[in-house]
C-alpha cells in the first residue's frame, strides 16, 4: 500500500494524503445490512472495511445507541422465519415475534458465526465520500472519540447505514409557541414514562399504534392517538398462525391481487370487524395499497376506552392541541409517531439523485445511477422481514462489483439494463406517493427483480 495524491474528477486536485486500499470495499454501517453486506462481499473474494459511529454491532437493534428508535418492549412485527437470513436462521426454540434484545443477540452471533469483527472499525464515523480519478473513492472518517480523520481509498462503497435513524418532524402551525412537553418518538425508550400522563401520539403507523398500546398498557392518565386517514389494522395471528405466514401461502397459490384484496378484506371483517366501531376513521385504500399495521393489542385497548382515536391536528394553541374536527385537547406530552427521512450526509445528493423531497431514486433501490461501484443496502419496506432481501441484495452488489472492477466494458454493457430498472414498480399494488411508501416493495416481485439481475450478470461472468 502506497500514499497517493488527487482530487474530484474535473476538479483541482487535493493534496491531502489519502491511503490506498487497493481493492478494498468500504461498507459504511454494522447493522444488520452493513453485517450482511460484510458477509457477502468478503465470500465473493474482496478484501472490506467497514466502519461504524458505535462501539458495536448491531445498528437500529442496539437500543443503547443513540441513534436507535427502539424502545424497550418492542418485537419484531415481521415472524422468526420471515426474519432470519438464509444461511443463518433464527433459533427455532424462539418464539414467533422475538423481542429487540433477541434480534440483537441474533446480529452478535451472526457477525461471530462469519467471523465479521475484524473487518469492522468500531467508533468510527464516515464524515464524506467522495468519486476520485480512476474511478475510485476516498473515504474520510473521524474517530467519534476525538477529531482524528483519515482518508483512504477503495475500489467501492456500499452504504449501510440505514433509513430509521433521522427523525421526521412535522411542520404544524403554532408548534414553536406550544409550551407542553413535544418529542419524536424515537425517545421515548421506555414506555413507563407514558404511566400517569395525558398523551397525545400524532401518526397512527406501526409506532404510534405500538405506543398508544404501550401508553395504555402502563396506565397512562389519558391517551389520543391521532391520524389523518384510516389503515387497515392487522392482527399478529389470523387462524393460530403468524399472519405473514399466513400471506405466504395466499401468495404460494399466485392469486391475482384484486382475489387477494378481496380474501384478506374478508378476513379481517371477520377477525377484526368494521373498524369505524371503534371510532377509527375508515380505509381510504384497499389492503395492499399502503404498509399495514401490524398489531393486535391496539382493538383490544380501543374496545377497553384506555385508547381515544381523534382527528388529524390542525395547530397548536400555547397550552392546547387543536384537531381539524374543532375538538381541542390539553395533553402534557405530545409524542410525533411520524417516521423517519434517509440521510447520506457524506454524500453528494447527486451521487444517489436524491431529488427536492430527499428521496434518492435507483435501480432496485440499491445501485447509483451515476456511478458503477457505489451501491445502498437496506433501503427497503417490505411486506416481509427485511433480512432475507438485504442478503440477496448484497450478493447482487458483490456480484456486479466483480463485474464493474474486473471487467469494466461488460459493466458498461450492463448499465442501460440496470438503469430500466430504476422505472419499475417493485410492489403489486399502486401505492400512495408519500415519504412512508418511497421504499415500499413486495417482497415476492423484489426478488424475481433480484434474480433476473444475478442472471444477467451470471451470463457475463
Amino acid at each position: 500500500m502506497s500514499f497517493e495524491y488527487g482530487g474530484p474528477v474535473g476538479g483541482a486536485p487535493d493534496w491531502r494524503s489519502a491511503y490506498d486500499r487497493g481493492d478494498t470495499v468500504c461498507v459504511i454501517g454494522a447493522g444488520a445490512s452493513g453485517l450482511v453486506a460484510t458477509k457477502n462481499l468478503v465470500e465473493h473474494g474482496f478484501g472490506v472495511d467497514c466502519y461504524d459511529r458505535e462501539t458495536s454491532v448491531g445498528g437500529i437493534w442496539n437500543w443503547r445507541h443513540d441513534r436507535s428508535p427502539v424502545y424497550a418492549t418492542a418485537h419484531l412485527i415481521s415472524s422468526r422465519p420471515a426474519t432470519g437470513f438464509p444461511d443463518f436462521p433464527m433459533p427455532d426454540s424462539w418464539p414467533d415475534y422475538p423481542h429487540h434484545s433477541q434480534v440483537l443477540a441474533y446480529l452478535q452471533r451472526y457477525a461471530d458465526h462469519f467471523d465479521l469483527r475484524r473487518h469492522i472499525w468500531f467508533g468510527t464515523e464516515v464524515v464524506r465520500v467522495r468519486p476520485v480519478h480512476g474511478g475510485r473513492w476516498e473515504v474520510t472518517t473521524r474517530s467519534t472519540g476525538g477529531y482524528t480523520e483519515r482518508t483512504h481509498r477503495y475500489a467501492a462503497v456500499v452504504v449501510a447505514n440505514g433509513h430509521h435513524w433521522y427523525p421526521h418532524l412535522p411542520e404544524i402551525e403554532g408548534l414553536d409557541g406550544y409550551t407542553g412537553e413535544t418529542v419524536h418518538a424515537s425517545a421515548v425508550k421506555d414506555p413507563t414514562s407514558l404511566r400517569g400522563r395525558r398523551v397525545l401520539i400524532v401518526g397512527a403507523g406501526n409506532t404510534g399504534c405500538d405506543l398508544a398500546a404501550e401508553a395504555a398498557a402502563q396506565r397512562a392518565a389519558a391517551c389520543w392517538l391521532s391520524t389523518r386517514r384510516g389503515y387497515w389494522y392487522i392482527p399478529k395471528y389470523v387462524f393460530g398462525r403468524p399472519v405473514d405466514q399466513v400471506n405466504e401461502l395466499v401468495l404460494a397459490a399466485r392469486l391475482p391481487l384484486r382475489v387477494r384484496q378481496w380474501l384478506f378484506h374478508r378476513i379481517l371483517r371477520l377477525v377484526v370487524g368494521d373498524l369505524r366501531r371503534f371510532g377509527l376513521p375508515r380505509p381510504d385504500h384497499r389492503v395492499y395499497e399502503s404498509h399495514p399495521i401490524v398489531n393486535s393489542q391496539l382493538i383490544y385497548q380501543l374496545g377497553h376506552g384506555r385508547v381515544i382515536p381523534v382527528a388529524d391536528v390542525a395547530r397548536f394553541g400555547r397550552t392546547t392541541v387543536e384537531l381539524v374536527d374543532g375538538v381541542s385537547l390539553e395533553p402534557d406530552l405530545v409524542v410525533f409517531a411520524t417516521g423517519y427521512l434517509p440521510r447520506f450526509e457524506f454524500l453528494d445528493p447527486h451521487l444517489l439523485a436524491i431529488d427536492d423531497a430527499g428521496r434518492p431514486h435507483l435501480p432496485l433501490h440499491m445501485f447509483s445511477p451515476r456511478e458503477p461501484t457505489l451501491a445502498v443496502a437496506g433501503l427497503l419496506q417490505p411486506d416481509s422481514g427485511l433480512f432475507p432481501l438485504v442478503h440477496w441484495q448484497t450478493v447482487a452488489i458483490a456480484r456486479w462489483l466483480r463485474v464493474a472492477l474486473s471487467d469494466p466494458p461488460a459493466a458498461a454493457a450492463l448499465q442501460p439494463r440496470l438503469a430500466a430498472l430504476a422505472a419499475r414498480r417493485w410492489h403489486d399494488a399502486r401505492l400512495r406517493d408519500s415519504a412512508r411508501h418511497w421504499f415500499e416493495v413486495s417482497h415476492v416481485r423484489y426478488l424475481r427483480g433480484l434474480q433476473r439481475l444475478l442472471d444477467l450478470l451470471e451470463r457475463a461472468r
